[in-house]
């Protein structure tokens, strides 16, 4: 019989309820309601805070796409990505790059600066600031590749073999690449991280996170389990049964998105009104290279542009838009834009004519067309 591990991700999304045998022949996984248990019959779940059946399907298929032992679904990404920076205690250190999800960032400095941990900032496709970086020891070390929004690659065997060194243990925000395109544990990281509202789900209506481990008996994999346990950052049973069934066609969006943005980033640069696209399938020399070997199949589905003209007329451009929806997030099936410097506030330090686009699997000519009228001015 054909190991699970066999089948191509297109089948092992498709099947996924299938793969999970639950003693029923229904087609669709049960949603488990119940928040406690009767143990009288035996070994089972004992309590839903962390134990509850209907995370199981997501979070082993989610395992198997990052070619991890064990996953564990949280209540959102930030719950995932706290859990795991939190395991630092005062007088460590973290090495991060100074692009990376903004939210996290805000939130990192506010907490090393609580608990006396130190970071480290670098930029994220600098291999140099990366060497100088963990040339002493370090804890934790965090990359974000694609980065958010600037699309700056990371080469995650390079920094992994830096880190262990340096007695580090490796997390990669796998958001922007998702498992289709990049498989962090394969190039040496030890826990993948998702904010699984995005690409995972796909659809705009669960908020969740997601960690990974490769090594299920690390201390660092233990802490974070029960930490979830303990602060109860756990998903509700329905919102883990429909991001199950958003990762069912994960494959196939992900793919058609990578593609039509591939289009739209090309569009863009020759553009007359446009400054500058930032793609890791248009980017130049090494960081091309480098997006050829750890993104396999696409480069995803964001991508952001500046306009020539400045933050006044990138607004205009927003506001006339049609397909693309002035809003926030990225990965879903419809097409998004967002002026990230105005959502995140005078501390950004985006320019202000910068915007970003969520590709989604609308036809490729309408979204070009639609940013062909808005950039008409």
């Amino acid at each position: 019989m054909t190991k699970k591990t066999d089948f191509q991700v297109e089948t092992l999304t498709a099947q996924a309820a299938g793969f999970h045998r639950t003693g029923h022949s229904g087609l669709v996984p049960s949603l488990e309601l119940a928040t406690t248990y009767d143990r009288s019959h035996g070994p089972g779940p004992v309590y839903t805070r962390d134990q509850n059946p209907s995370y199981l399907p997501a979070e082993e298929l989610l395992a198997t796409l990052e070619h991890g032992s064990q996953a564990m679904l949280f209540s959102s990404g930030m719950a995932a990505a706290t859990s795991v920076i939190e395991s630092l205690e005062s007088g460590q250190r973290i090495v991060a790059p100074k692009a990376m999800y903004w939210a996290l960032r805000r939130w990192l400095s506010t907490f090393a600066a609580r608990r006396g941990v130190e970071v480290t900032w670098v930029t994220p496709h600098v291999i140099d600031e990366w060497q100088v970086a963990l040339r002493r020891e370090a804890q934790l070390v965090w990359i974000e590749t694609p980065a958010n929004p600037l699309l700056e690659l990371t080469d995650i065997s390079a920094v992994s073999e830096l880190a262990h060194r340096a007695g580090a243990q490796v997390v990669v925000d796998n958001t922007t690449a998702t498992p289709i395109l990049t498989q962090p544990l394969r190039l040496g990281a030890d826990l993948v991280m998702h904010s699984a509202t995005k690409s995972l789900n796909g659809h705009s209506d669960v908020l969740a996170g997601a960690l990974v481990v490769k090594d299920a008996g690390s201390a660092l994999w233990a802490y974070c389990r029960a930490e979830r346990a303990m602060r109860g950052a756990v998903l509700g049973p329905f919102e883990a049964w429909l991001l199950l069934r958003g990762m069912r066609t994960l494959p196939l969006r992900v793919r058609q998105a990578s593609q039509s943005a591939a289009e739209v980033a090309q569009f863009l640069k020759q553009h007359p009104s446009v400054l500058e696209v930032f793609y890791p399938g248009l980017a130049m020399a090494e960081q091309r290279e480098l997006a050829n070997k750890q993104m396999c199949g696409g480069f995803g589905s964001l991508l952001s542009f500046r306009v020539r003209g400045g933050g006044e007329r990138a607004a205009r451009v927003v506001k006339r838009l049609e397909l693309f929806r002035d809003a926030t997030s990225l990965g879903g099936v419809e097409s998004l834009v967002e002026q990230r410097a105005r959502v995140e506030g005078p501390a950004s330090g985006l320019p202000d004519d910068l915007l970003r686009l969520s590709i989604g699997i609308e036809a490729c000519g309408d979204l070009v067309i639609d940013l062909m009228i808005a950039l008409e001015e």
